[in-house]
């Protein structure tokens, strides 16, 4: 779903800091295929040379910025600032070199993961520490929101802020929604979570990144929810479009949640987009209105599946990262069977 070339307004100098895995690469390589001209300045850790027809700069973001002076770009595309610090670097030092910087934050950065229906005027996280550089469950979101206000600053009224919920699709290296499509396709009983009802969101990587790219080249400011699907998605419905692209005979054993918690079921990893309880009911149930109305179009989800179904048989399958093991969910199921 790239976007339509007759929309285009001409080509634009775009710097990718990042860029080269999932989302970012889908992102640059739909706008080398259009027509702009791209640079990627990444670590060259993993993904070097991996964007085709852009042009590469090797450098560490955190002190190594200077290969970057003398240069001007149209755009800047972060897609891996997590620490104010680091960010609040690539945002001065570019703020007389580009006209606009385009910042990947999250939707953790919402404190209120109660309240469904949140649009981007939703409460945000704080953090005791400002200054802390570690990634945890309760400093992610935070640190998100501080680095958006150093984009702002930089760049005020020329920042684009994105929060994304769970990407999924091609090229996602984490797994987290590959792990139900492949699951599913094995076919035999599968362990699910309760409730069967309970709201599910995500979004394809590669319909994020055609937004990206047309809200670059429109030159779009402000911040938005990026989520989807659209319509309200629950956790049956997806594991039945699992079954029906796959062609699967896998026979769906819902469990309850306090059982699957008793037995040490970890939310989210264990079982990917599971997230119990009343105090996450609203992080499934984000409001992406302004960025659909910005033109954002999530596929149907039957094709997300099938397409990650393809990619994972590509790739050959490998040892998943996340979602339980075969014989861990075999265990689970076991006892869900015998309770008394």
């Amino acid at each position: 779903m790239y976007p339509d070339p007759a929309d285009y307004i001409g080509a634009v100098r775009i710097l990718f800091i990042g860029g080269t895995r999932f989302v970012g690469r889908h992102l640059a390589d739909m706008a080398v295929a259009t027509g702009h001209d791209v640079t990627v300045f990444h670590r060259g850790t993993t993904g070097r040379g991996a964007v085709e027809g852009a042009e590469e700069i090797l450098g560490d973001r955190d002190g190594g910025l200077d290969v970057l002076d003398g240069r001007e770009w149209e755009t800047v595309v972060d897609t891996s600032g997590y620490f104010p610090r680091v960010v609040r670097a690539s945002a001065r030092r570019l703020s007389d070199a580009a006209e606009r910087y385009v910042f990947v934050s999250s939707l953790s950065a919402y404190s209120d993961d109660r309240t469904p229906g949140q649009d981007e005027s939703g409460p945000l996280g704080t953090i005791d520490d400002p200054a802390i550089e570690e990634i945890t469950e309760e400093s992610y979101g935070p640190l998100k929101v501080l680095c958006e206000r150093e984009v702002e600053t930089a760049f005020p009224d020329r920042a684009l802020i994105l929060r994304w919920g769970l990407m999924v699709g091609p090229l996602d290296y984490t797994d987290r929604f590959t792990y139900w499509p492949r699951r599913i396709a094995d076919g035999g009983e599968v362990l699910a979570p309760g409730p069967r009802d309970q709201p599910v969101q995500f979004a394809d990587g590669r319909d994020v990144a055609a937004f990206m790219l047309s809200a670059v080249e429109r030159r779009l400011t402000g911040v938005f929810n990026v989520h989807g699907p659209e319509d309200r998605l629950t956790f049956e419905d997806l594991l039945r479009t699992c079954r029906e692209v796959a062609g699967s005979d896998a026979e769906l054993v819902w469990a309850d949640p306090e059982f699957l918690l008793a037995q040490g079921v970890e939310p989210w990893s264990d079982l990917p987009l599971w997230l119990p309880g009343e105090e996450n009911a609203g992080f499934m149930q984000r409001s992406s209105g302004r960025a659909i109305a910005a033109g954002f179009e999530p596929r149907p989800v039957a094709d997300t599946v099938r397409d990650t179904l393809a990619w994972d048989a590509e790739r050959g399958s490998p040892e998943l990262q996340a979602g339980l093991s075969r014989d861990r969910a075999a265990a689970v199921l076991a006892s869900w069977r015998g309770r008394s």
